[in-house]
């Protein structure tokens, strides 16, 4: 088994999005648990707020096979692939941390965003304060801690009940 992080993001129907996307990510992965639920202005475009939070999961499926799953749940809550970076999003699945794994081919792990965007750092190191990021120097905790906070988050209420 390896130990996952996952983005979850969504503007459009949001609540509906992320609910419905936690409910077929816990069909595939195991021990699926999730950081609180944070609302955010949407970053590079005028558009509604994002909900944003990370889950993290243990599996035995590879990256690969994690692209396509992710892919296959997104095209099923109506996301259009081919779509502007920066616009609205119905649901958006990013692969943060594969375990220990370092690589660049099917997807850049680890994630970039983790040490750029708020919405993404805080809840991840929420989840797993302790860990370190394979590459870097100090734990999650203390990258929070020193990220620059230019971007605002507010936590919500969200119930998911697995």
């Amino acid at each position: 088994m390896t130990r996952i992080f996952i983005s979850l993001g969504s503007n459009i129907d949001a609540h509906t999005h992320i609910y419905n996307g936690l409910n077929d990510l816990a069909e595939e992965l195991d021990n699926l648990m999730i950081s609180t639920v944070y609302e955010s202005e949407a970053v590079g475009f005028e558009g509604d707020n994002f909900l944003n939070l990370v889950a993290q999961a243990d599996t035995e499926l590879s990256i690969e096979q994690l692209v396509s799953l992710f892919k296959a749940i997104e095209q099923k809550h109506g996301r259009v692939r081919g779509a502007k970076k920066f616009a609205p999003r119905t649901l958006d699945l990013d692969l943060l941390l594969y375990g220990e794994t370092q690589c660049e081919l099917p997807v850049v792990l680890p994630r970039e965003e983790i040490y750029h965007n708020a919405f993404v750092l805080q809840p991840l190191a929420e989840l797993w304060p302790e860990g370190v990021i394979p590459g870097a120097t100090v734990n999650l905790a203390q990258l929070w801690q020193d990220y620059k906070k230019q971007q605002k988050l507010w936590p919500i209420e969200f119930r998911w009940p697995r």
